[in-house]
């Protein structure tokens, strides 16, 4: 899966969702894992894994 930042957007939400995703400033929320799992078939398993945010 070649995805770009852009290619989140319509996924996650907005430009600045993805990009607070990606840089762990925000955890997923359950409706960006459905989307997610919905759209790119990656299992809800592995998306609700706990991580640390950076601060």
């Amino acid at each position: 899966m070649n995805l770009k930042q852009k290619d989140l957007v319509g996924i996650l939400g907005g430009k600045s969702a993805v990009s607070e995703v990606l840089n762990r400033k925000k955890k997923l929320t359950v409706d960006m894992i459905r989307e997610l799992e919905r759209m790119l078939h990656i299992s809800a398993s592995i998306l609700i894994k706990n991580y640390p945010l950076l601060k």
